[in-house]
Formats: C-alpha cells, sequence, structure tokens
C-alpha cells in the first residue's frame, strides 16, 4: 500500500493528496503516509517528483507545503461532511445492514456512541488529531446527529493541525521520511488501545449506572 500511495501522490501531486484524504475521512486511507509523503515532496526531496497546481510549478518549499496541507485538509473537510451525510440521512438501521462497506461494525458504532457521550463535541476535534480513530468519527457523527456548523469548524481545525502538522515533519524530514513512517506504526497502536481502554471504561460506566437506575426503579415499584 506504500509504494501505492507514494506513487500516486509522485504522479498526481496535490489532486492525489486531496482525494485520498477525502477517502481517508470516511475509510481509512493511511494519511498520516499521505501528508508524511507529500510534505517531503513538497520539500523537494524525490527528483522528478514536484509540487504543481493548474500546470504550474511551485517552486518556493514553503509555498510548496502550504499548497500541500491546505489540499489535504480541504480534502479531508469535504470527505467528513459526505460521512456526516451518509451517517445523518442513512441512521442507525443503514448502518446496521450496510456499514462493513464504511468498515463499520455495530460494535465499533457502540464504541463510537460511548465516545461521543464521553467526550461530547470534544470528541471530534480529539478524533480528528489521532490515529486510528480520525477514519471513524464522521459517520457516527451523523447518526447521532451532532449539528453539522459546529461538526465543521470542529473538524476543520482538527484536520488543519493534523495536515499542517503531519507535512510540516515530512517537508523538515525530506527523504528520511520513511523512518519517521516505520516508527508511526507504534504510534497507531497505543492509540488503538488507549482508545479500547477509554470506550471500555466508558461502556463499564454505562452499564453500571443503567443497573444503578433499574435497581432504583425496582425498589420504587415495590
Amino acid at each position: 500500500m506504500t509504494e501505492t500511495i507514494t506513487s500516486v501522490i509522485g504522479d498526481y501531486g496535490l489532486y492525489a493528496v486531496f482525494g485520498l484524504m477525502l477517502v481517508d475521512a470516511i475509510l481509512p486511507a493511511a494519511s498520516e503516509l499521505v501528508m508524511l509523503y507529500a510534505g517531503a515532496v513538497a520539500a523537494g526531496a524525490f527528483a522528478g517528483q514536484n509540487v504543481t497546481f493548474l500546470g504550474a510549478e511551485i517552486d518556493s518549499t514553503f509555498w510548496a507545503y502550504i499548497a500541500i496541507a491546505t489540499a489535504g485538509t480541504v480534502g479531508y473537510v469535504i470527505g467528513s461532511l459526505i460521512g456526516w451525510g451518509i451517517g445523518y440521512y442513512g441512521g442507525r438501521p443503514f448502518l446496521e445492514r450496510r456499514g462493513r462497506w464504511f468498515h463499520i461494525t455495530p460494535d465499533r458504532l457502540d464504541r463510537a456512541e460511548s465516545w461521543f457521550g464521553h467526550y461530547g463535541d470534544w470528541a471530534v476535534l480529539l478524533g480528528r488529531v489521532m490515529p486510528v480513530v480520525r477514519s471513524f468519527i464522521s459517520i457516527p457523527a451523523g447518526v447521532l446527529e451532532m449539528p453539522l456548523f459546529r461538526y465543521t469548524v470542529l473538524t476543520a481545525i482538527g484536520s488543519a493541525v493534523w495536515c499542517f502538522g503531519i507535512a510540516g515533519a515530512g517537508v523538515a524530514l525530506g527523504s528520511s521520511w520513511e523512518h519517521f513512517h516505520e516508527s508511526w506504526r507504534y504510534a497507531d497502536y497505543a492509540v488503538a488501545l488507549l482508545v479500547v481502554l477509554a470506550v471500555g471504561y466508558g461502556a463499564f460506566k454505562l452499564v453500571r449506572r443503567r443497573a444503578r437506575r433499574r435497581a432504583i426503579e425496582s425498589t420504587t415499584e415495590g
């Protein structure tokens, strides 16, 4: 997958970054790799790979970086809006039937609901800057009917931080980007573990709260 993504970015530049990040907002499409490699391209780390816009080459590393990061941010925000729309108009019944198309199982949807219930609006902002989690925020946000304006603003902020930050690392690392990419896998594993633990704890508290409420209701009825 790494070779395919880097090849596409090398061939299509800004347009590839935009398209891949749009997809990543709904389905995992290795956004870390996309922005990191694109940042290295912006730095001129690879012969024959330049950042162009409307046929004109961007010579300045700074402006190439701005263009790459902006393309990633805009693509991700648009993809996030599409994901929100799928969740909002399709609803939970649609996802329970067709969620596998988006790698969203009923269990993942339950975790997302717990995540939103625990963190509220912060679930979107935090989710956009976390590996793994970021690709599973958009559709559940629509299912849970998060207000669109607030969702869009939080998504734009989080996505800009992510895209400009990772692309900046790519610019700084240049041709050494791959060493950073290899190390990033451990961050993915750590975040995934933390998310599972946090969701599990939230689910435990929810079950305990419901059990308490049922006990109180049964005592009152008795």
